[in-house]
């Protein structure tokens, strides 16, 4: 078994205190502030040690291998970027408060996804198409690593898709930015260059996520085992019930207790580290 503890660098004796606590081989450094500590005995008290620390760890097997990983999706809304995008769109017609607090129940799990997303966009009607132009140039912000992630999946031939429950306008962008090899998300109707508080097709919810996962799955003729689902809401856990591993990236309780791992302080392209 491997131990990978990563989000803050570690002086040697805090290194070698943790070897002997977890009865480690040796130690591989993969970046600054990430740590694989090869041939460990899984141990209750790293828990506490690393939170008392506030780093991340994950008990790694010997066979999750990163050339056997073909497809990495991923949410886009407080995972790829730091911002929710219904938030900042509310923001600019001065009621972020009101579909913000739709949004945060809606991520917990407490209610149901498409009508809190119905809600929402109705709440959005008149606000100019321009508004979203400026989302992206100016508070469109990737998470740390993010470009980082993209770029070494294209470089080990990974598969990049982005899934999200927010709208086409942002994943549209973020994918030529970025160069993501394909996306879902929803529709909204703009009439005169306004929204006009309905949405255009079917709602991208939790299931219309797992069900792309699969897709895209069958498409590359690969199994479940070979791909990650990285995501921060509840609206996350289909799809990260499909991957063979999935991370809870910054999440909520319930996203963490559904996911394999948690990374709450690496950066985004720390979700390859769990592989060997």
């Amino acid at each position: 078994m491997n131990l990978v503890i990563q989000g803050a660098s570690l002086s040697p004796d805090a290194l070698g205190e943790l070897v002997a606590l977890v009865q480690g081989n040796h130690v591989v450094t993969l970046g600054s502030g990430a740590y694989r500590l090869t041939g460990a005995t899984e141990m209750p008290e790293v828990e506490p040690w690393c939170a008392q620390r506030q780093i991340d760890y994950a008990w790694v097997p010997d066979d999750r291998r990163l050339e056997n990983l073909r497809l990495v999706a991923m949410d886009m809304d407080s995972t790829l970027v730091t911002i929710e995008s219904i938030d900042e769109m509310g923001d600019m017609l001065g009621i972020k408060d009101r579909v913000a607090a739709i949004t945060a129940e809606a991520m917990r799990g407490e209610i149901d996804y498409p009508e809190s997303l119905r809600r929402r966009v109705a709440l959005l009607a008149g606000l100019e198409e321009q508004a979203l132009e400026h989302i992206c140039e100016e508070r469109m912000m990737l998470s740390p690593g993010a470009e980082e992630l993209v770029l070494r999946c294209h470089n080990h031939g990974i598969r990049t898709l982005l899934v999200s429950g927010g709208f086409n306008f942002f994943t549209a962008w973020l994918q030529q930015r970025l160069g993501i090899d394909d996306t879902l998300s929803n529709t909204l109707e703009i009439r005169d260059g306004r929204l006009t508080g309905r949405l255009l097709g079917g709602i991208v919810d939790g299931h219309a996520k797992a069900q792309k996962l699969r897709d895209e799955i069958a498409l590359l003729g690969i199994d479940a085992a070979q791909a990650l689902a990285i995501g921060d809401g509840a609206n996350d856990i289909p799809m990260m019930a499909i991957a063979g591993v999935s991370v809870a990236y910054r999440a909520k309780p319930l996203v963490r207790e559904n996911a394999t791992h948690a990374l709450d302080h690496a950066q985004l392209d720390g979700v390859l580290n769990l592989f060997i």
